[in-house]
């Protein structure tokens, strides 16, 4: 497999996975710098081009609540999840749960 055709489906994997840990690393309120940092230490490596459209988009579906918030003398929009972003949070981590306990059974099935 091409390196090109690998790093394409590797990020195809990792798309709906990002949704998750953003909404996860929102429990406490995040301003995006330090969103991204959080998400890297955590080892899940988001570029800027990545991660800004997501919170927006997250916060125009209302699973992200944001206020602007004066800090070190700057304003910083700090991103915190919504009551309805923590129902879907559950939700989602269910969904995963399942899914990947799935995908470990069908490929422990193929090791075989």
């Amino acid at each position: 497999m091409t390196v090109d055709r690998q790093h394409k489906l590797r990020l195809e994997l990792r798309r709906g996975v990002l949704i998750l840990a953003v909404l996860g690393a929102c429990k406490t309120p995040q301003y995006g710098y330090s969103l991204r940092q959080h998400l890297n230490e955590a080892g899940i490596d988001i570029d800027e081009g990545t991660l800004y459209p997501l919170i927006r988009r997250l916060a125009d579906q209302e699973l992200l609540d944001s206020e602007w918030k004066k800090t070190d003398s700057r304003e910083r929009r700090y991103y915190s999840i919504s009551a309805t972003g923590t129902e879907v949070l559950a939700q989602l981590t269910a969904d995963w749960q399942h899914l990947n306990n799935s995908l470990l059974h069908l490929l422990n099935m193929e090791d075989s």
